[in-house]
């Protein structure tokens, strides 16, 4: 996704009126403009009193998010999908 698509989820986001989560299962690319983008976007949103959940990211894009440590700003969650089996 180009920064010019971004722009328009990204706006419709920052006026939401609750927490935002993001379904990343069918993200196939990402790089650091993206995690830039997003990191602006929970901060924005923190100072509003709500939280970026991140959902269901492929591997190597949670890998990204916790390279760049998205995931460990304040109003971020990580949200990963059940592993079957596991306790």
């Amino acid at each position: 996704m180009t920064s010019g698509r971004r722009r328009r989820p990204l706006s419709a986001a920052l006026g939401a009126t609750r927490d935002v989560i993001v379904d990343m299962s069918e993200l196939r690319f990402a790089d650091p403009s993206l995690m830039i983008d997003l990191a602006v976007l929970a901060q924005r949103l923190r100072a509003q009193g709500r939280t970026l959940f991140l959902r269901h990211p492929q591997p190597h894009v949670k890998r990204l998010i916790e390279l760049v440590g998205l995931h460990r700003l304040p109003s971020v969650r990580l949200v990963l999908p059940q592993v079957a089996g596991a306790v």
